[in-house]
């Protein structure tokens, strides 16, 4: 089995300040992110893989990314909502600028987020960190018990950094878990452990 796991495009236009976007901040693709969601089924086209299944958070810019996905390659099936693909819920610090996070909490914070997925001692973040980690693995569980050659997984980057840690366990030479708008990763399941083959590719890229 094949998994294919896409970070939703993005959700600020050119001249717009970004901000800091979790589950409460419910944004659409900008057109720019409806192109990256394009490109993510070209490159499925290109690579003749046709998803068994795509499973998409219940977000927005999650769901309006797989519909056009799912446009691009002709998938004919359901797109599954999950709910454990659902963004982090940043709490107080959703919709503020990094400028503003870090005149309130220090520059440190954001980069141990960042570059090291370390939650900030203090933050008003949900779901804990037990629960982030547990619906990583038990969505990648109970994807290999429904026969399936390849599953599009598409949700958004703080979730994302969760299935990177439950793909890389152990890999002390792991890519950074930071996954860019509009890129994918991939993994295979075989024999009962998943086999990562590549982190935080630009479709056009691969």
């Amino acid at each position: 089995m094949k998994v294919i796991l896409a970070r939703h495009g993005n959700t600020f236009g050119p001249g717009e300040t970004p901000v800091w976007v979790g589950a409460r901040e419910d944004y659409p693709l900008v057109e720019k992110g409806r192109e990256q969601s394009t490109a993510i089924g070209a490159y499925l086209n290109r690579q003749s893989v046709m998803p068994d299944r795509i499973i998409s958070g219940p977000l927005v810019r999650t769901r309006e990314g797989a519909d056009l996905i799912a446009a691009e390659i002709g998938f004919s099936g359901v797109i599954e909502i999950d709910e454990r693909l659902k963004e982090i819920d940043y709490g107080s610090w959703g919709g503020k600028s990094d400028a503003e996070i870090e005149a309130q909490y220090g520059a440190d914070v954001i980069d141990d987020w960042r570059e090291r997925t370390i939650i900030p001692d203090g933050a008003d973040w949900s779901p804990d960190l037990a629960t982030l980690r547990q619906n990583a693995v038990s969505v990648m569980q109970e994807i290999t018990e429904v026969p399936a050659e390849t599953v599009l997984l598409i949700t958004s980057n703080g979730t994302l950094r969760y299935f990177h840690e439950a793909i890389y366990i152990g890999q002390g030479d792991a890519p950074s878990a930071k996954v860019k708008t509009g890129h994918i990763c991939c993994a295979d399941y075989v024999k009962g452990s998943y086999l990562p083959r590549f982190w935080n590719m630009k479709p056009d890229d691969i």
